[in-house]
């Protein structure tokens, strides 16, 4: 029997709030340009106040990647939890619009609605300043095992395994989708997540997980070393296909006997680099589902990334399918 979804995600339900600011305004107040860094709600509140004029866009990492996969014709759901408030009514709103399922509850109490304050320079580097919220109160009593069963691949986001009860959820919905034969995917999303989970993310690959997205940073920090191909061998190691992205450089792949290199999409301007890693995964997944060879599918994240860059945002504004049609056919 066909299944109802291609992916399901589950991952962190924030808006973004994007502004345009100078590397001095980051320094002045003593934040690493460039950084992802986590954020209390008092300071959430005295950088929003800081920052000149802004727009908010529904982001989270494994949300826009789902947003993106929708834009290429995957039939996707996501899993994460919202406030009951403006935000949490803006971020469903996007979602759903984009053509995600999305039917987590919102919560009545408790902490708001997850936020990424985000700075970009003029040289389209992007800081993220993340107030987490209701994110990290998503619990198993948010899983529907029958929507999980439902998914060819159950895609996990590697910033959402910090916290106790959404890693149990996490976990549990690996178990459902293993039962029913289902692929898993990851995406190892920042150096610190990495850094924290080290041990947790290894034993994932060797046993639990079919598919790995990390960049080269975060590759080398899984196997803390400062040499790529030192990581690359280890990562090969695996039965698992795993991704590693390069930025301007592009991605390479590793699956069995295969090794691909795939070069990055020429961009006349950097605007944003925000969700370039998550459009690239769901750019990479959406052609996996169509069943495209496996360099075919990075060059098509690479083409989904590109769009993303060069606009504010982290969710796709062109139409991704004629950009893909006019590049691969």
């Amino acid at each position: 029997m066909a299944q109802r979804f291609d992916i399901l995600a589950i991952g962190n339900a924030i808006v973004d709030v994007i502004t345009t600011e100078t590397p001095e305004f980051l320094s002045g107040r003593g934040i690493e340009k460039g950084c992802m860094r986590l954020i209390g709600s008092d300071e959430a509140d005295a950088l929003y106040a800081a920052m000149g004029p802004g727009r908010e866009i529904s982001g989270g990492s494994a949300a826009n990647t789902v947003v993106g996969m929708a834009a290429l014709g995957a039939r996707t759901a996501f899993v994460g939890r919202v406030a009951g408030d403006q935000l949490g009514g803006v971020f469903t709103h996007d979602i759903r619009a984009a053509g995600v399922a999305f039917d987590t509850a919102a919560s009545t109490a408790g902490a708001p609605t997850g936020r990424c304050l985000i700075v970009v320079t003029p040289d389209g580097d992007r800081t993220m300043n993340t107030y987490l919220g209701a994110c990290q109160e998503l619990s198993q009593a948010d899983l529907d095992p029958a929507m999980v069963a439902d998914a060819g691949i159950l895609y996990l986001e590697g910033y959402l395994w910090d916290p106790a009860a959404p890693r149990a959820a996490m976990r549990r919905a690996i178990e459902v989708a293993r039962a029913r034969g289902n692929k898993v995917a990851m995406t190892l999303s920042d150096v610190f997540c990495v850094e924290g989970h080290r041990a947790d993310f290894q034993a994932l690959l060797a046993g639990h997980v079919d598919l790995m997205f990390g960049n080269e940073h975060e590759v080398k920090a899984l196997y803390q070393t400062d040499d790529l191909e030192i990581a690359m061998a280890e990562l090969a190691k695996h039965s698992c296909i795993t991704v590693v992205t390069r930025s301007e450089k592009g991605a390479i792949v590793i699956a069995k006997d295969l090794r691909a290199e795939v070069p990055g999409e020429v961009v006349a301007r950097v605007v944003d680099s925000t969700g370039a890693g998550d459009m690239f995964a769901g750019g990479f997944m959406a052609a996996m589902v169509e069943g495209r060879p496996l360099d075919d599918c990075a060059r098509i994240g690479c083409i989904a990334a590109a769009e993303v860059i060069s606009h504010y945002g982290a969710r796709p504004e062109a139409d991704l399918k004629a950009l893909v049609r006019a590049r691969l056919g």
